[in-house]
């Protein structure tokens, strides 16, 4: 399925939607919950490319949500769902996405010339299932770069 594509599933108070269509639904609800929380919005749906995959092609990153929250620079990643039928918005971002993520934020960092301001990566889920109100959870600090730094070899042996 390319990124065009879209798939369509029912929901109760819109009728058939595009996952895409939730998607941007989620990430509206998402924007305004942050700023409820008092996060000063920076960008939406920042794209950049980050580089090339194993076989030479151009690979794009996306982050969903760049927002302050106070002094600390938020990378977001919002995760929205239907029902939680398939396990809940958290199980989406796995290693990989994650990965591509941390990538996109060093490139924006980069871009923008930020090297010693405080940064972490969120997550907004949003669980839009039917007949409820939208259940809106913020995890902070969901991982960290640390975990995609190169280690060193010790030459050593203990």
């Amino acid at each position: 399925m390319s990124e065009n594509d879209s798939v369509f599933k029912q929901d109760s108070r819109l009728g058939w939607v595009s996952s895409s269509e939730t998607g941007l639904t989620g990430e509206r609800l998402a924007a305004e919950y942050l700023a409820k929380l008092g996060y000063r919005l920076v960008v939406a749906n920042f794209k950049v490319p980050v580089g090339r995959n194993s076989k030479g092609v151009q690979v794009t990153g996306e982050i969903d949500l760049i927002a302050l929250d106070g002094e600390t620079l938020c990378f977001v990643e919002v995760k929205t769902r239907v029902s939680r039928d398939f396990g809940g918005p958290l199980t989406a971002v796995d290693v990989r996405k994650q990965r591509q993520i941390s990538r996109t934020a060093r490139v924006y960092r980069r871009i923008f010339s930020i090297y010693d301001m405080q940064y972490r990566f969120d997550v907004v889920s949003v669980v839009l299932e039917r007949g409820t109100s939208p259940e809106i959870v913020l995890t902070k600090g969901f991982w960290t770069d640390a975990k995609f730094r190169k280690r060193t070899w010790n030459d050593e042996i203990y």
